[in-house]
Protein backbone atom coordinates (compact mmCIF):
# COMPACT_ATOMS: atom_id res chain seq x y z
CA UNK A 1 0.00 0.00 0.00
CA UNK A 2 1.16 3.29 -0.93
CA UNK A 3 -0.01 6.33 0.14
CA UNK A 4 0.50 9.15 -1.45
CA UNK A 5 -1.99 11.74 -3.34
CA UNK A 6 -3.62 8.51 -4.77
CA UNK A 7 -3.86 6.91 -1.29
CA UNK A 8 -6.70 3.34 -1.22
CA UNK A 9 -9.93 4.62 1.06
CA UNK A 10 -8.82 2.56 3.74
CA UNK A 11 -5.91 4.67 4.49
CA UNK A 12 -7.41 7.86 3.67
CA UNK A 13 -9.83 7.03 6.17
CA UNK A 14 -7.04 6.05 8.92
CA UNK A 15 -5.27 8.98 8.20
CA UNK A 16 -8.88 11.21 8.63
CA UNK A 17 -9.37 12.27 4.81
CA UNK A 18 -12.88 11.88 3.37
CA UNK A 19 -13.92 9.17 1.37
CA UNK A 20 -16.04 8.81 -1.69
CA UNK A 21 -19.51 8.04 -0.72
CA UNK A 22 -21.14 4.96 -2.08
CA UNK A 23 -23.89 3.91 -3.72
CA UNK A 24 -26.07 3.52 -0.43
CA UNK A 25 -24.82 6.47 1.13
CA UNK A 26 -25.68 8.99 -1.41
CA UNK A 27 -29.07 7.74 -1.63
CA UNK A 28 -29.60 9.05 1.79
CA UNK A 29 -27.37 11.45 3.70
CA UNK A 30 -24.25 10.89 1.60
CA UNK A 31 -22.21 10.38 4.56
CA UNK A 32 -21.08 7.72 6.16
CA UNK A 33 -23.01 6.42 9.04
CA UNK A 34 -21.90 6.43 12.26
CA UNK A 35 -20.61 3.46 14.18
CA UNK A 36 -22.49 2.19 17.12
CA UNK A 37 -21.55 3.53 20.39
CA UNK A 38 -21.12 -0.42 22.02
CA UNK A 39 -19.01 -1.47 18.55
CA UNK A 40 -17.19 1.63 19.25
CA UNK A 41 -16.30 0.99 23.15
CA UNK A 42 -15.30 -2.80 21.85
CA UNK A 43 -13.29 -1.78 18.80
CA UNK A 44 -11.66 0.47 21.57
CA UNK A 45 -11.24 -1.98 23.83
CA UNK A 46 -9.76 -4.58 21.63
CA UNK A 47 -7.28 -2.08 19.97
CA UNK A 48 -3.42 -3.52 19.58
CA UNK A 49 -0.24 -2.93 20.91
CA UNK A 50 0.36 -0.89 17.53
CA UNK A 51 -2.28 1.40 17.93
CA UNK A 52 -1.33 4.41 20.27
CA UNK A 53 -4.46 5.12 23.19
CA UNK A 54 -5.86 8.33 22.26
CA UNK A 55 -6.86 10.95 24.90
CA UNK A 56 -8.49 14.55 24.94
CA UNK A 57 -7.85 17.26 21.78
CA UNK A 58 -5.73 14.27 20.11
CA UNK A 59 -7.41 12.78 16.49
CA UNK A 60 -9.25 10.11 16.60
CA UNK A 61 -7.56 6.47 16.77
CA UNK A 62 -6.89 5.61 13.53
CA UNK A 63 -7.14 2.34 14.70
CA UNK A 64 -11.04 2.27 15.33
CA UNK A 65 -11.34 4.05 12.00
CA UNK A 66 -10.17 0.84 10.42
CA UNK A 67 -12.19 -1.12 12.49
CA UNK A 68 -15.37 0.93 11.10
CA UNK A 69 -14.01 -0.55 8.00
CA UNK A 70 -13.71 -3.77 9.29
CA UNK A 71 -9.86 -3.82 8.03
CA UNK A 72 -6.96 -4.24 10.91
CA UNK A 73 -3.72 -1.96 10.11
CA UNK A 74 -1.58 -5.17 9.82
CA UNK A 75 -3.72 -6.21 7.36
CA UNK A 76 -2.38 -4.03 5.18
CA UNK A 77 0.69 -5.38 2.74
CA UNK A 78 2.95 -2.29 3.69
CA UNK A 79 4.57 -0.50 6.28
CA UNK A 80 1.94 1.99 7.82
CA UNK A 81 3.16 4.80 10.33
CA UNK A 82 0.74 7.55 11.28
CA UNK A 83 1.81 10.34 13.60
CA UNK A 84 -0.73 13.04 14.97
CA UNK A 85 -0.62 16.98 14.76
CA UNK A 86 2.14 17.07 17.23
CA UNK A 87 4.41 14.47 15.77
CA UNK A 88 3.73 11.71 17.74
CA UNK A 89 3.45 7.90 16.42
CA UNK A 90 -0.42 6.81 16.78
CA UNK A 91 -0.20 3.92 14.64
CA UNK A 92 2.49 1.66 13.76
CA UNK A 93 1.55 -2.01 12.05
CA UNK A 94 3.63 -5.02 11.57
CA UNK A 95 4.69 -4.67 8.55
CA UNK A 96 6.46 -1.62 9.40
CA UNK A 97 7.78 -3.25 12.04
CA UNK A 98 9.00 -6.02 10.26
CA UNK A 99 10.72 -3.42 7.43
CA UNK A 100 12.00 -1.47 10.47
CA UNK A 101 13.26 -4.38 12.65
CA UNK A 102 11.58 -2.25 15.92
CA UNK A 103 9.11 -3.37 17.88
CA UNK A 104 5.46 -1.66 17.49
CA UNK A 105 5.21 -0.98 21.06
CA UNK A 106 7.68 0.93 21.47
CA UNK A 107 7.79 3.23 18.68
CA UNK A 108 4.13 4.17 19.66
CA UNK A 109 3.45 7.70 21.53
CA UNK A 110 7.86 8.88 20.36
CA UNK A 111 8.57 11.89 17.65
CA UNK A 112 8.15 10.38 13.56
CA UNK A 113 11.60 11.52 13.71
CA UNK A 114 12.86 9.19 16.38
CA UNK A 115 10.59 6.44 15.86
CA UNK A 116 11.48 6.46 11.78
CA UNK A 117 15.18 7.94 11.71
CA UNK A 118 15.78 7.80 7.64
CA UNK A 119 18.16 9.28 5.97
CA UNK A 120 18.41 10.12 2.02
CA UNK A 121 21.00 7.98 0.17
CA UNK A 122 23.68 10.93 0.17
CA UNK A 123 23.10 10.76 4.54
CA UNK A 124 21.08 13.74 5.19
CA UNK A 125 18.40 13.51 7.42
CA UNK A 126 15.02 12.99 6.00
CA UNK A 127 12.62 14.79 8.00
CA UNK A 128 14.66 17.99 8.04
CA UNK A 129 14.65 18.05 4.37
CA UNK A 130 11.25 17.79 4.51
CA UNK A 131 10.13 19.89 7.22
CA UNK A 132 6.40 18.36 7.31
CA UNK A 133 5.23 20.15 10.33
CA UNK A 134 7.14 23.38 9.62
CA UNK A 135 7.13 23.83 5.55
CA UNK A 136 5.15 25.22 3.28
CA UNK A 137 1.17 24.38 3.91
CA UNK A 138 0.59 23.96 0.17
CA UNK A 139 2.27 20.89 -0.08
CA UNK A 140 0.33 17.55 0.02
CA UNK A 141 3.09 14.96 0.49
CA UNK A 142 6.39 13.62 -0.63
CA UNK A 143 6.61 10.90 -3.50
CA UNK A 144 8.12 7.58 -3.22
CA UNK A 145 11.49 7.31 -2.93
CA UNK A 146 14.31 5.23 -1.82
CA UNK A 147 15.92 6.01 1.62
CA UNK A 148 18.29 4.51 4.18
CA UNK A 149 17.38 2.95 7.45
CA UNK A 150 20.27 3.28 10.96
CA UNK A 151 22.41 0.32 9.76
CA UNK A 152 22.38 0.99 6.19
CA UNK A 153 18.90 -0.84 4.42
CA UNK A 154 17.28 0.32 1.85
CA UNK A 155 13.38 1.14 2.00
CA UNK A 156 10.77 3.05 -0.14
CA UNK A 157 8.98 5.43 1.34
CA UNK A 158 6.04 8.08 0.64
CA UNK A 159 4.37 9.89 2.64
CA UNK A 160 0.69 12.16 2.87
CA UNK A 161 -0.23 15.25 4.33
CA UNK A 162 -3.43 15.35 5.49
CA UNK A 163 -4.83 18.52 7.20
CA UNK A 164 -7.55 20.06 8.54
CA UNK A 165 -8.07 22.11 5.45
CA UNK A 166 -5.94 23.01 2.00
CA UNK A 167 -3.68 25.26 3.69
CA UNK A 168 -3.97 24.58 7.16
CA UNK A 169 -2.16 22.79 10.03
CA UNK A 170 -0.59 19.29 9.48
CA UNK A 171 -3.24 17.16 11.30
CA UNK A 172 -2.04 13.73 10.54
CA UNK A 173 1.44 12.37 8.88
CA UNK A 174 1.21 9.33 6.83
CA UNK A 175 3.92 7.13 5.87
CA UNK A 176 3.89 4.17 3.89
CA UNK A 177 7.17 2.03 3.88
CA UNK A 178 7.80 -0.69 1.33
CA UNK A 179 10.99 -3.38 0.99
CA UNK A 180 13.23 -2.83 -1.96
CA UNK A 181 13.51 -6.70 -2.51
CA UNK A 182 11.03 -6.99 -5.61
CA UNK A 183 12.19 -3.85 -7.09
CA UNK A 184 16.06 -5.10 -7.12
CA UNK A 185 14.52 -8.66 -8.35
CA UNK A 186 13.19 -6.61 -11.34
CA UNK A 187 16.12 -4.40 -12.09
CA UNK A 188 18.56 -7.50 -11.37
CA UNK A 189 16.18 -9.27 -14.52
CA UNK A 190 16.56 -5.93 -16.69
CA UNK A 191 20.33 -6.16 -16.31
CA UNK A 192 20.54 -9.83 -17.13
CA UNK A 193 18.75 -9.01 -20.20
CA UNK A 194 20.60 -6.17 -21.37
CA UNK A 195 23.69 -8.31 -21.17
CA UNK A 196 22.45 -11.44 -22.84
CA UNK A 197 21.32 -8.98 -25.72
CA UNK A 198 24.52 -7.47 -25.70
CA UNK A 199 26.26 -10.63 -26.19
CA UNK A 200 24.25 -12.30 -28.16
CA UNK A 201 24.10 -9.29 -30.85
CA UNK A 202 27.81 -8.55 -30.78
CA UNK A 203 28.73 -11.96 -32.18
CA UNK A 204 26.52 -11.81 -35.59
CA UNK A 205 27.32 -7.80 -36.25
CA UNK A 206 30.94 -8.72 -35.32
CA UNK A 207 30.67 -11.35 -38.18
CA UNK A 208 28.26 -9.12 -40.70
CA UNK A 209 30.56 -6.29 -40.16
CA UNK A 210 33.79 -8.21 -41.12
CA UNK A 211 32.61 -10.07 -43.90
CA UNK A 212 30.80 -7.14 -45.54
CA UNK A 213 34.13 -4.65 -45.01
CA UNK A 214 36.11 -7.69 -46.60
CA UNK A 215 33.96 -7.83 -49.75
CA UNK A 216 33.86 -4.24 -50.31
CA UNK A 217 37.49 -4.02 -49.97
CA UNK A 218 38.96 -6.93 -52.13
CA UNK A 219 35.73 -7.96 -54.06
CA UNK A 220 37.89 -8.89 -57.11
CA UNK A 221 40.05 -10.84 -55.26
CA UNK A 222 37.61 -13.56 -54.48
CA UNK A 223 35.92 -16.28 -56.14
CA UNK A 224 32.42 -16.74 -56.96
CA UNK A 225 32.23 -19.42 -54.62
CA UNK A 226 34.01 -17.32 -51.76
CA UNK A 227 31.87 -14.85 -52.34
CA UNK A 228 28.77 -17.09 -52.17
CA UNK A 229 30.12 -18.48 -48.82
CA UNK A 230 30.57 -15.21 -46.98
CA UNK A 231 27.29 -13.66 -48.14
CA UNK A 232 25.71 -17.22 -46.94
CA UNK A 233 27.28 -16.60 -43.19
CA UNK A 234 25.90 -12.94 -43.69
CA UNK A 235 22.74 -14.01 -44.15
CA UNK A 236 22.46 -16.32 -41.91
CA UNK A 237 23.89 -13.62 -39.11
CA UNK A 238 21.35 -11.68 -40.13
CA UNK A 239 18.29 -13.64 -39.63
CA UNK A 240 19.70 -14.37 -36.03
CA UNK A 241 19.92 -10.94 -35.65
CA UNK A 242 16.24 -10.95 -36.62
CA UNK A 243 15.11 -13.90 -34.93
CA UNK A 244 16.31 -12.02 -31.47
CA UNK A 245 14.68 -9.16 -32.13
CA UNK A 246 11.40 -11.16 -32.51
CA UNK A 247 12.44 -12.80 -28.72
CA UNK A 248 12.96 -9.62 -27.23
CA UNK A 249 9.18 -8.42 -28.86
CA UNK A 250 7.26 -11.01 -27.98
CA UNK A 251 8.73 -10.74 -24.00
CA UNK A 252 7.51 -7.01 -24.09
CA UNK A 253 3.69 -8.16 -25.37
CA UNK A 254 3.67 -11.01 -22.90
CA UNK A 255 5.34 -9.23 -19.77
CA UNK A 256 2.56 -6.34 -20.43
CA UNK A 257 -0.04 -8.71 -21.32
CA UNK A 258 -0.28 -7.33 -24.63
CA UNK A 259 0.06 -10.67 -26.73
CA UNK A 260 -2.20 -10.94 -29.55
CA UNK A 261 -3.67 -14.23 -29.86
CA UNK A 262 -5.62 -14.49 -33.86
CA UNK A 263 -7.86 -17.30 -33.75
CA UNK A 264 -7.95 -19.69 -36.81
CA UNK A 265 -8.76 -23.32 -37.47
CA UNK A 266 -5.15 -25.11 -37.22
CA UNK A 267 -4.79 -28.46 -37.92
CA UNK A 268 -2.30 -29.60 -35.37
CA UNK A 269 -1.32 -33.16 -37.11
CA UNK A 270 -0.55 -31.18 -40.09
CA UNK A 271 1.55 -28.47 -38.32
CA UNK A 272 3.68 -30.84 -36.61
CA UNK A 273 4.24 -32.91 -39.90
CA UNK A 274 5.90 -29.51 -41.85
CA UNK A 275 8.26 -28.66 -38.78
CA UNK A 276 9.01 -32.37 -39.01
CA UNK A 277 9.61 -32.09 -42.65
CA UNK A 278 11.73 -28.61 -42.23
CA UNK A 279 14.08 -30.18 -39.75
CA UNK A 280 15.15 -33.31 -42.34
CA UNK A 281 15.68 -30.78 -45.20
CA UNK A 282 18.15 -29.00 -42.97
CA UNK A 283 19.83 -32.66 -42.62
CA UNK A 284 18.54 -34.40 -39.77
CA UNK A 285 17.63 -38.23 -40.37
CA UNK A 286 14.37 -38.80 -41.35
CA UNK A 287 14.30 -42.10 -38.99
CA UNK A 288 15.24 -39.53 -35.95
CA UNK A 289 11.20 -38.69 -35.75
CA UNK A 290 8.22 -40.85 -34.62
CA UNK A 291 5.22 -38.91 -35.30
CA UNK A 292 2.32 -40.34 -33.12
CA UNK A 293 -1.51 -39.25 -33.97
CA UNK A 294 -4.83 -40.08 -31.68
CA UNK A 295 -7.36 -39.12 -34.16
CA UNK A 296 -10.25 -37.67 -34.45
CA UNK A 297 -8.66 -34.87 -32.99
CA UNK A 298 -11.02 -31.98 -31.73
CA UNK A 299 -11.28 -28.69 -34.08
CA UNK A 300 -8.38 -26.34 -32.67
CA UNK A 301 -8.64 -22.61 -32.97
CA UNK A 302 -5.30 -21.35 -32.72
CA UNK A 303 -2.87 -18.60 -33.97
CA UNK A 304 -0.92 -20.23 -36.61
CA UNK A 305 1.97 -18.37 -36.52
CA UNK A 306 2.09 -18.94 -32.44
CA UNK A 307 1.72 -22.79 -33.06
CA UNK A 308 4.62 -22.66 -35.27
CA UNK A 309 6.46 -20.21 -32.32
CA UNK A 310 5.42 -23.58 -30.20
CA UNK A 311 6.29 -26.74 -32.46
CA UNK A 312 9.67 -24.85 -33.37
CA UNK A 313 10.82 -24.16 -30.37
CA UNK A 314 10.16 -27.44 -28.69
CA UNK A 315 11.11 -29.63 -31.28
CA UNK A 316 14.64 -27.43 -32.29
CA UNK A 317 15.45 -28.00 -28.58
CA UNK A 318 14.60 -31.95 -28.62
CA UNK A 319 17.43 -31.82 -31.39
CA UNK A 320 20.04 -29.43 -30.27
CA UNK A 321 19.63 -30.93 -26.58
CA UNK A 322 18.40 -34.43 -26.84
CA UNK A 323 19.70 -37.23 -28.14
CA UNK A 324 18.20 -40.35 -29.99
CA UNK A 325 14.28 -40.69 -30.93
CA UNK A 326 12.33 -37.50 -31.00
CA UNK A 327 8.63 -38.83 -30.35
CA UNK A 328 5.76 -36.37 -30.82
CA UNK A 329 2.40 -37.27 -29.58
CA UNK A 330 -0.88 -35.59 -30.64
CA UNK A 331 -3.90 -36.80 -28.94
CA UNK A 332 -7.22 -35.09 -27.96
CA UNK A 333 -7.72 -34.92 -24.36
CA UNK A 334 -9.90 -33.21 -21.40
CA UNK A 335 -8.64 -30.43 -18.81
CA UNK A 336 -9.78 -27.78 -15.97
CA UNK A 337 -9.67 -24.72 -17.37
CA UNK A 338 -8.57 -21.30 -15.00
CA UNK A 339 -12.28 -21.41 -14.42
CA UNK A 340 -12.12 -25.07 -12.94
CA UNK A 341 -14.12 -26.44 -15.57
CA UNK A 342 -13.46 -29.19 -18.35
CA UNK A 343 -12.97 -28.32 -21.37
CA UNK A 344 -11.92 -30.19 -24.64
CA UNK A 345 -8.28 -29.63 -25.65
CA UNK A 346 -5.72 -31.08 -27.76
CA UNK A 347 -2.05 -32.48 -26.33
CA UNK A 348 0.73 -32.66 -27.75
CA UNK A 349 3.93 -34.36 -26.20
CA UNK A 350 7.14 -33.58 -26.79
CA UNK A 351 10.01 -36.70 -25.64
CA UNK A 352 13.50 -37.09 -26.59
CA UNK A 353 16.30 -40.10 -25.66
CA UNK A 354 18.66 -37.59 -23.95
CA UNK A 355 20.05 -37.12 -20.71
CA UNK A 356 16.85 -34.75 -19.51
CA UNK A 357 16.13 -32.60 -17.26
CA UNK A 358 17.89 -32.56 -13.62
CA UNK A 359 15.07 -32.40 -10.81
CA UNK A 360 16.42 -29.34 -9.32
CA UNK A 361 16.30 -27.57 -12.48
CA UNK A 362 12.94 -27.99 -13.75
CA UNK A 363 11.04 -25.39 -11.77
CA UNK A 364 13.07 -22.98 -13.66
CA UNK A 365 12.74 -24.13 -17.07
CA UNK A 366 10.70 -21.49 -18.22
CA UNK A 367 12.07 -18.80 -16.53
CA UNK A 368 14.17 -16.26 -18.14
CA UNK A 369 17.66 -17.40 -19.37
CA UNK A 370 17.51 -20.58 -18.42
CA UNK A 371 19.65 -22.85 -21.10
CA UNK A 372 19.68 -26.52 -20.68
CA UNK A 373 23.43 -26.77 -21.96
CA UNK A 374 26.20 -24.85 -23.14
CA UNK A 375 25.32 -25.49 -26.54
CA UNK A 376 24.14 -21.82 -27.91
CA UNK A 377 20.80 -20.32 -27.31
CA UNK A 378 19.07 -16.94 -25.78
CA UNK A 379 17.80 -19.11 -23.00
CA UNK A 380 14.15 -16.71 -23.61
CA UNK A 381 12.61 -19.59 -25.89
CA UNK A 382 11.29 -21.89 -23.40
CA UNK A 383 10.00 -18.31 -21.59
CA UNK A 384 7.83 -17.24 -24.66
CA UNK A 385 6.67 -20.61 -24.82
CA UNK A 386 5.04 -20.53 -21.82
CA UNK A 387 3.76 -17.14 -22.10
CA UNK A 388 2.04 -18.06 -25.68
CA UNK A 389 0.49 -21.06 -23.98
CA UNK A 390 -0.98 -19.69 -21.51
CA UNK A 391 -2.21 -16.46 -23.78
CA UNK A 392 -3.74 -19.40 -25.89
CA UNK A 393 -6.10 -20.40 -22.49
CA UNK A 394 -3.37 -23.53 -21.89
CA UNK A 395 -1.03 -25.29 -19.78
CA UNK A 396 2.79 -26.81 -20.53
CA UNK A 397 4.53 -28.78 -18.07
CA UNK A 398 7.80 -30.29 -18.23
CA UNK A 399 8.77 -33.71 -17.14
CA UNK A 400 11.28 -36.77 -17.71
CA UNK A 401 9.80 -38.65 -20.76
CA UNK A 402 10.05 -42.57 -20.40
CA UNK A 403 13.77 -43.40 -21.92
CA UNK A 404 15.22 -40.81 -19.27
CA UNK A 405 14.92 -37.76 -21.65
CA UNK A 406 13.07 -34.54 -21.65
CA UNK A 407 9.50 -34.74 -22.15
CA UNK A 408 7.22 -31.30 -22.81
CA UNK A 409 3.42 -31.20 -22.88
CA UNK A 410 1.30 -28.17 -23.42
CA UNK A 411 -2.74 -28.77 -23.58
CA UNK A 412 -4.49 -25.94 -25.90
CA UNK A 413 -8.38 -25.80 -25.56
CA UNK A 414 -10.32 -26.09 -28.70
CA UNK A 415 -11.26 -22.31 -28.03
CA UNK A 416 -13.91 -22.03 -30.76
CA UNK A 417 -16.07 -18.98 -31.38
CA UNK A 418 -18.67 -18.52 -29.67
CA UNK A 419 -21.04 -18.09 -32.93
CA UNK A 420 -20.03 -21.94 -33.60
CA UNK A 421 -20.82 -23.04 -29.72
CA UNK A 422 -24.41 -21.43 -29.59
Amino acid sequence: MTVGTNSSPAAAEAAGAPIPATAPQRAGTGKVPAQPASARAAAVQARPAHVSPVGPGTPADPHTEFAGLGIDPDDLPDGLVIADAAGRVICFNSAAARITARVACEALGEGIERALPLEDLEGRRWWALTDPYGGLATRRGQPERNLLLPGGREVLVSARYVRTHPTGPLRRLVVTLRGTEARRRTERSHAELIATVAHELRSPLTSVKGFTATLLAKWERFTDDQKRLMLETVDADANRVTRLIAELLDISRIDSGRLEVRRQPVDMATAVGRHVQALTANGQAPERFLVSVSRPLPDLWADPDKIDQILGNLLENAVRHGEGTVTIDVTPTSFANAAGKTEKGTAVTVTDEGPGIPEESMGRVFTRFWRGSKRGGTGLGLYIVKGIVEAHGGTIAVGRGPGGGAEFRFILPVAAPAYLTQ
